[in-house]
């Protein structure tokens, strides 16, 4: 007789995560683009909710393009699609020409440093990053030349906007900017627009538009608002239920004090999966529509609920947590980005 299979264990915290959202984002995004093509930036594994699951949905959409940070990370992905639609925006070093070439994915070239890496090691089809005003990665206007980029097999020529969420002179700025360096370079395709850069406009869509906050719910512009979809939602169970007494403290450093007697709920989730202490006395929990909010700081493991209006909450039943992007942001203070790319590995993710 066969031993029995052990049974499976599952975290007592989990994401549930939209298909049909996530899709549609992408949908919605790629409608907002116009004539160009659509892409997706998967980094950060997929910002959090797990690329491989992102790049297979969008892949079966239509998506081609989809841009990692690191080589790793194009490792994590290259048995889902041809490796030339995966782009490695960090660049690379003499070291990451063996794995580039082993993986195929295309390196975004930002130096002259990066560029001669790449000639040296035989060169072939790669991207190159101009940078018009983030001064951040890439090749300044007073550092480029025809010369440098000579003999490169550029496919997409791209920069990046650094203010494209809010209404900026600096957007303007870099479109023109990106036209003028462009202006001359032998390239197959330019990119410049993130997710709020795609609502700018159709000057800044270029061939190729590149989002990602928004792919997974995040509102990047007002004007997203009813376009773009939560994609995540957190659930936590609830490992205790006590009755506390007026005046008890509750939680590290006792920065909440019961004001009456009134029942507390522990749930399994904390810091270390992303809650971060800016939800401390200051996020919220839902129980049968019932707002919990959380009382006292927000521990590693642990999160402390006012359960006052949820009075049949058990040990062992499953609260959903507050995580509308745009909400979550304005009440932690925390950017749509940390939300999503803070999620931490303890949660079992649930594709619905």
């Amino acid at each position: 007789m066969m031993p029995a299979e052990p049974p499976a264990l599952h975290a007592p915290v989990r994401l549930k995560l939209d298909s049909d959202a996530l899709v549609s984002n992408w949908r919605a995004l790629a409608k907002k683009s116009g004539s160009a093509l659509c892409g997706a930036a998967v980094k950060a594994d997929g910002y959090g909710l797990g690329a491989r699951a992102v790049v297979k949905r969008l892949a079966a959409e239509g998506c081609k393009d989809f841009f990692v940070a690191h080589w790793r990370e194009a490792e994590k992905i290259s048995d889902l699609v041809p490796s030339e639609q995966i782009s490695v925006l960090n660049g690379l070093t003499a070291v990451d020409t063996v794995a580039a070439r082993k993986i195929g994915a295309v390196p975004v070239l930002n130096t002259k440093e990066q560029i001669a890496t790449w000639k040296a090691a035989g060169g072939g089809r790669c991207h190159v990053m101009l940078d018009t005003g983030i001064n951040r990665l890439g090749i300044g206007p007073e550092q480029l030349s025809s010369e440098l980029l000579d003999g490169l097999d550029i496919d997409i020529l791209m920069s990046h906007l650094a203010s494209a969420d809010e209404d900026s002179e600096q957007n303007e700025r870099q479109r023109v900017l990106f036209g003028e360096m462009s202006a001359g370079i032998d390239c197959k395709r330019m990119s410049l627009a993130n997710s709020a850069g795609i609502m700018l406009g159709t000057g800044y869509h270029f061939d190729l538009t590149r989002p990602g906050l928004s792919l997974y719910g995040g509102i990047a512009r007002p004007e997203m608002e009813g376009v773009i979809s939560p994609v995540v939602s957190i659930e936590a169970r609830v490992l205790q239920v006590r009755s506390l007494q007026a005046n008890d403290p509750v939680g590290y450093n006792a920065t909440f004090e019961c004001p009456s007697d009134m029942p507390v709920a522990t749930i399994a989730l904390g810091y270390a999966d992303g809650y971060l202490r800016a939800f401390s006395n200051n996020g919220c929990a839902k129980f049968d529509g019932k707002a919990l909010p959380v009382i006292g700081r927000v521990s590693m493991d642990l999160v402390t609920l006012d359960a006052s209006l949820a009075p049949d909450l058990r040990e062992g039943d499953w609260v959903s947590i507050d995580y509308d992007l745009e909400g979550a942001s304005e009440t932690s203070g925390l950017s749509q980005y940390e939300l999503l790319t803070g999620l931490g590995d303890r949660f079992d993710r649930i594709w619905e």
